[in-house]
């Protein structure tokens, strides 16, 4: 009896810890990949930086400084076409996370659903054998109306010092 009992417990534990389970475990996808697309995006551009560098040491004259403000320009623009890039793909990340929140709240919400309407039909029963019947006459009735306890009294520590004649230092 007890490990039919304990068993329905268990049962009913995982089913209500398993929204949870699943929300956190998408959670924690969804940052793995954010943090390593970031991790990639840091990479790529710490790469453009270092390069930039090294170009920026092998200027010795004027017709290099030319060229590497050429290069400079150039690399400017593939950084912006980079940057739109990455803000384009973690919004794609963003919306297809949504999506999935979206999906397990309505899988969740489905099997709550489906859980609270067995817990009726499972309650219909059992309240339908409660009900009194038109000849017995409800418990409210045969009990005579208890007394209402008095209220409360609230006293402050100034009231109490007051009362017992000592006074405030």
């Amino acid at each position: 009896m007890q490990d039919k009992t304990f068993d329905a417990f268990n049962e009913q534990t995982r089913q209500f810890f398993e929204p949870m389970r699943k929300l956190n475990s998408l959670m924690l996808q969804n940052m793995e990949r954010v943090s390593e697309y970031q991790m990639e995006s840091l990479k790529r551009y710490s790469q453009m930086g270092t390069e930039r560098l090294r170009d920026a040491t092998e200027i010795n004259d004027a017709e290099s400084l030319r060229d590497f403000g050429t290069r400079q320009a150039e690399m400017m623009n593939a950084l912006s076409q980079q940057m739109l890039e990455d803000a384009r793909t973690l919004g794609e990340m963003s919306l297809k996370f949504k999506a999935e929140l979206e999906q397990l709240y309505t899988e969740s919400g489905q099997a709550f659903a489906e859980q609270a309407g067995q817990a009726a039909e499972a309650a219909k029963p059992a309240a339908a054998a409660a009900k009194p019947t038109a000849t017995e006459k409800p418990a409210a009735a045969e009990k005579p109306a208890a007394e209402k306890p008095a209220p409360a009294k609230s006293t402050s520590q100034a009231t109490r010092k007051r009362g017992s004649g000592g006074s405030a230092s």
